[in-house]
């Protein structure tokens, strides 16, 4: 990541859209450049405070790190849970009539499940992966973790729980939406093979 000061925005123009630059243009907001079809793309990190502004650094170069290890745990759930239904579909099916569900979606849900995460973890087409896990766990939570149907307490927090796990990977599925898959994907990669 090439770095350029204030006084520096002359050599900009000289910049490769291959490159990715970080500007910093006022204290505690850091711009950045990087390849987007085939241009430049500015996005921007503010900090709220001096006082908080520690982890900007850190969060700046280890960004991809981090979205790969995401990746590998958000798409582990799916993955996990997707293998052992993707072998018996048809038994799997057989519970879907208890939850609201007709049978035949199971055999949109188990190769949605399964493949989706392993799209996730390997950051393979990632928008749209998660465009359809997203689709994926709002079906499932509002079918299988309807906590409010339990009247007993036990099964209720269980469903409760399962309920609130689903929501907080639906939230984790929105960022990857919008953050991407990052640069250590296959994404970058086959972005990079154009």
């Amino acid at each position: 990541m090439r770095d350029c000061r204030e006084g520096q925005k002359a050599a900009f123009s000289g910049i490769e859209p291959s490159q990715d630059v970080l500007f910093f243009t006022r204290p505690l907001q850091q711009v950045f450049y990087k390849r987007h079809r085939g241009g430049l793309m500015k996005s921007t990190a503010n900090s709220s405070h001096p006082a908080l502004s520690g982890a900007d650094g850190l969060a700046a170069n280890t960004g991809d790190l981090v979205l790969l290890i995401g990746r590998i745990f958000i798409g582990w759930i799916f993955v996990r849970s997707g293998y052992g239904k993707i072998f018996d579909i048809a038994g799997y099916a057989t519970t879907f009539p208890a939850r609201g569900l007709p049978p035949f979606l199971a055999y949109i849900a188990v190769p949605a499940e399964f493949f989706g995460g392993l799209a996730i973890m390997l950051g393979f087409a990632t928008r749209y992966a998660t465009l359809i896990m997203s689709i994926f766990l709002l079906v499932a939570t509002f079918s299988s973790h309807r906590y409010w149907d339990f009247t007993e307490a036990a099964a209720r927090r269980a469903q409760d729980s399962n309920f609130y796990k689903n929501a907080a990977i639906l939230g984790g599925v929105f960022l990857l939406f919008v953050c991407g898959a990052g640069r250590f994907s296959l994404d970058n990669w086959l972005r990079k093979q154009r």
